[in-house]
């Protein structure tokens, strides 16, 4: 199985092999070019085919996937227009917050995420 993660400026998919998904990997680049976002995908990605994800997130960036988001406004446009498939696009993930002391907790923006 593939999971299509991204795609290039032509158009082409840019996709993930399943059997490499537990390998070491590493995603980089300047403020603003998507890395975050990358590991979000990633993350629901996996969420949805029933595959646990384990995230460490010191800054909080992540803790939003608890969450389903609102479709309106600008968001609602992006989604159309890059057919993501409307609301359903926007669902919320089994999330799991732990602090560094090993215990679940309320809230957002701890470290450690469990999906």
């Amino acid at each position: 199985m593939n999971y299509t993660i991204a795609h290039s400026k032509s158009g082409n998919p840019i996709s993930l092999t399943a059997k490499m998904a537990n390998r070491h990997g590493l995603i980089a680049g300047a403020t603003g070019t998507g890395k975050t976002v990358t590991l979000r995908k990633l993350a629901e990605t996996f969420s949805n085919d029933g595959v646990p994800v384990f995230l460490v997130d010191v800054k909080g960036d992540l803790s939003g996937l608890v969450q389903a988001g609102s479709y309106q406004g600008k968001i609602a446009e992006r989604i159309d227009q890059f057919g993501l498939g409307g609301e359903a696009y926007l669902n919320g993930f089994p999330v799991s917050f732990w602090d560094v002391f090993g215990e679940v907790v309320e809230g957002e923006g701890v470290g450690l995420i469990f999906m």
